[in-house]
């Protein structure tokens, strides 16, 4: 056994710290080990995962675990393991890079790299012996190894390649404007528009909801634009498809029955299997697109959900300085799915007489419903179940409740999850807004000064001196700049939380961190934003993002940003550079809308004009309140107890004096005659 150096232990990282005792020479990514490849020239093994990744940590049991790959691999390779969450700029990279080797990616992501730091060759998850299609992790280390000492000329063509390729990938989907002077009005058309929601359509399960099929994910930005496109349009089909994806998953495995709380995806068409890890982003996502659906509908069903989701956000997600932790790990105890699943006999021995109700409302059957256990989901709908049981719903719901806190306090006996406590500026920006959301759809003031004091956390352990943010925080220390991402949610919540509270302060920091964003990550020639800030001199790319992943696309984010702001400030090259960018890339966003939500959304807004409103006067937070609990998709608002003596508002300023209350709806401050009831602005906005 060769002699080894881990040096993960003094790192951070839940998912790295998991590694710190593996005899591989791990380094984290840093000078010393790319230094390290230069002076050795070895090919450098790029290990990247998360600390709720199950296959991470299957393939770190079989083979970095094991001494004798691990010296193989200490004696040929530079070993660098990368928490992708810490680092999405480098997952990006080589993602796309393996992607483009192989077809496919997903984690644990293994990429080799010349001594220079280009890829050349990778893969995902291999196992210790070959299987179909899969050679063993040997075979790869082994073969990588030959060909990078026997065909070295032939692997750095491969990787230069790779790299341009990476470069070009940057203008993906981009069309050719010729003028800056972009017309939304004849630019943006609700032919296109229709087109976007067809072509969503064409994939969407309308026997199971969701789109596609196996494994099934939640989609929320294609959700959000079937909502806001039942608005505009009120094609019934769009509000069918929404809501049955909605109730489909919440009434599935993927919802965490007991606890509340979502699963990342669903292995089946009929969301009964989660991967059981829960992620903090797909929470504070579903929330965001569940305020929206509970304020069209009114579903109770949407009320509930979103009231336990956050009740589990809270009970397990939140640190004590008001951070939102990262994930929870889908094992314990070894096996995936342990701490949630059930056998039957159990639920029979702890709740009495009530087991046969609530296992038949369940679904826990004798044998199990996936492996011999069960995972608790409703296979009928509440109300009919009820009426079959001859329970009113709400008698139904008090005693599943009084059941589900019974089997809560014995499942908290469990072992529990690893817990990956390391707090995001960007995923706790997303939950910022999911909390802003839910504060103005339930009317629940709770929720708002959760945010309130989640933002006073941001702001105060993330920022540097000079303005930039960190991306990552844990245990006091704050490390790594910040990404676009980080910066375009933050701004986003930031507008969110000026809605919920009237609190022009947060416009204020909205501002300067859109400036900063405009200096640090703009792409001059066509308006976009780099993933990465300017100078960042450790990565090969500056990667530039435009799709959306399992969050939203930063540069979508950007884009809905400039354009509220633009409003907002009266900063009118804010608005066009929001219009000139969605109009790059309108042909490609109506051909895939389901890889561009975001953006469909936002061209959806801008084709049906986005409207401005000012509440100022009187009792203007009760109506404040009252506006937040309605149904408007891509809007400004600003509220006022009286019309601002600065010029920084236009929206609040310059209105004919009121007594009372005055509502406006404007469009590019040319406004309508206000009115003093929420019910009248919502019938001005139907007549627009």
């Amino acid at each position: 056994m060769s002699k080894f150096t881990n040096r993960l232990s003094k790192e951070s990282s839940p998912y790295l710290l998991q590694h710190a005792h593996n005899p591989v020479d791990w380094y984290p990514w840093g000078e010393e080990a790319l230094n390290r490849a230069r002076t050795e020239n070895k090919p450098i093994l790029v290990s990247i995962g998360y600390a709720a990744c199950h296959w991470c940590h299957v393939m770190e049991k079989e083979s970095f675990e094991d001494e004798a790959t691990a010296s193989f691999m200490n004696e040929h390779f530079i070993n660098i393991k990368i928490d992708r969450e810490e680092r999405p700029d480098l997952d990006h990279i080589y993602m796309d890079a393996v992607q483009t080797m192989t077809g496919s990616g997903g984690w644990p992501l293994n990429a080799f790299l010349t001594p220079s730091g280009k890829p050349f060759y990778g893969g995902t998850y291999f196992p210790p012996r070959p299987v179909v299609n899969r050679p063993s992790w040997k075979d790869v280390l082994t073969g990588v190894n030959n060909a990078f000492r026997e065909k070295r000329q032939a692997i750095e063509d491969q990787a230069e390649n790779l790299t341009q390729h990476l470069l070009r990938s940057n203008e993906f989907g981009l069309e050719k404007i010729t003028t800056l002077n972009i017309d939304p009005d004849t630019t943006f058309t609700r032919e296109k528009a229709a087109l976007m929601y067809t072509n969503i359509m064409k994939t969407a399960d309308q026997e199971e909801g969701g789109f596609g099929r196996a494994p099934k994910f939640p989609q929320t930005f294609t959700i959000q634009f079937l909502l806001h496109h039942y608005y505009y349009t009120k094609k019934e089909d769009a509000l069918k498809q929404a809501c049955l994806s909605l109730d489909k998953m919440i009434l599935g495995g993927i919802y965490d029955q007991l606890g509340g709380g979502f699963a990342r995806y669903a292995t089946d068409i009929a969301w009964l299997v989660p991967h059981f890890e829960k992620m903090l982003y797909d929470n504070a996502l579903l929330v965001i697109v569940l305020s929206e659906a509970f304020q069209l509908t009114h579903n109770p069903l949407y009320e509930r959900a979103i009231r336990q989701t956050l009740s589990f956000t809270e009970r397990e997600m939140l640190s004590p300085e008001y951070g939102f932790y990262s994930a929870l790990d889908a094992d314990s105890e070894g096996e995936e799915g342990r701490y949630y699943v059930w056998d039957k006999q159990a639920i029979d021995a702890i709740l009495g007489e009530e087991a046969a109700l609530f296992c038949a409302f369940y679904d826990v059957r004798e044998g199990g419903n996936w492996e011999h256990k069960n995972i608790l989901n409703i296979k009928m709908p509440p109300e009919e179940f009820a009426a079959q049981h001859h329970l009113t719903l709400k008698d139904l719901w008090q005693r599943m409740d009084k059941c589900r806190g019974v089997l809560m306090q014995h499942r908290n006996r469990r072992i529990r999850p690893l817990l990956d406590d390391k707090q995001l500026l960007g995923w706790n920006a997303l939950m910022n807004h999911a909390y802003c959301k839910a504060a103005g759809a339930l009317g629940e003031d709770h929720y708002r000064q959760v945010a309130i004091r989640n933002m006073d956390f941001l702001l105060g352990r993330f920022q540097l001196p000079d303005g930039a943010f960190h991306h990552t925080y844990k245990d006091g220390v704050a490390k790594y700049p910040a990404f676009l991402d980080d910066y375009s949610y933050l701004i986003q919540a930031l507008l969110q939380l000026q809605e919920v509270t009237g609190d022009v302060g947060y416009l204020y920091r909205a501002k300067t961190l859109t400036t900063y964003v405009l200096d640090n990550f703009s792409e001059p020639d066509t308006g976009f934003f780099y993933f990465t800030p300017t100078g960042q001199a450790d990565i090969i790319v500056r990667k530039k993002e435009v799709y959306d992943g399992a969050v939203p696309s930063g540069n979508a984010v950007m884009a809905m940003n400039l354009y509220c702001l633009g409003i907002i400030f009266d900063v009118p090259g804010w608005r066009e550079r929001s219009v000139q960018i969605c109009a790059l890339l309108q042909q490609t966003v109506s051909r895939y809308p389901g890889s561009f939500g975001v953006w469909a959304t936002l061209i959806q807004g801008l084709t049906y004009t986005i409207p401005e409103i000012a509440i100022i006067g009187g009792n203007f937070a009760m109506l404040r309140e009252d506006v937040l609990r309605r149904f408007i998709p891509i809007h400004v608002l600003q509220s006022a107890p009286s019309e601002p003596s600065n010029q920084d508002f236009p929206m609040l300023g310059q209105k004919p004096y009121s007594s009372g209350t005055a509502i406006y709806l404007c469009r590019n401050y040319a406004c309508q005659l206000p009115v003093n009831e929420v019910d009248a602005l919502v019938q001005l906005m139907g007549n627009v």
